[in-house]
């Protein structure tokens, strides 16, 4: 028996992504039916980290901002270590890897770092 049952990764295209999860829900599984509840609550939380990142980056980037306009480093080591056992704290309350929210951190703060000083670059420049 070659039944297809394999899901196709969601896309940000969702009538396509609505037609694959109609056909795997025609399929009456129960397998399947519970792989597709799975992911789509999988859908739904990246969706969420997607949204809660984009605001996350709005308010940083006011952040560098205000330390641009303020002649201030673009990074802070003290606010970035605090930030780390913190979030590793939280990781390890939440049964996630510290290490993996370690490393998750690190590149949010690589690329906030990264804004901050193409801030102050365009702030010198306009001097």
């Amino acid at each position: 028996m070659t039944e297809n049952r394999s899901i196709v990764s969601s896309s940000h295209d969702t009538s396509g992504r609505q037609v694959r999860l109609a056909r795997l829900s025609a399929m009456g599984d129960p397998v399947t039916d519970e792989l597709l509840r799975l992911r789509m609550s999988i859908d739904n939380m990246d969706a969420a980290l997607v949204h809660l990142l984009a605001e996350r980056f709005k308010v940083t980037q006011q952040v560098g901002e205000l330390k641009a306009a303020h002649g201030m480093p673009p990074a802070d080591p003290v606010r970035e270590a605090e930030q780390i056992a913190r979030l590793r704290a939280l990781a390890e309350d939440a049964r996630l890897d510290p290490e993996f929210a370690e490393k998750f951190l690190n590149f949010v703060v690589a690329e906030v770092v990264r804004h901050h000083q193409a801030a102050l670059n365009r702030r010198d420049s306009d001097m």
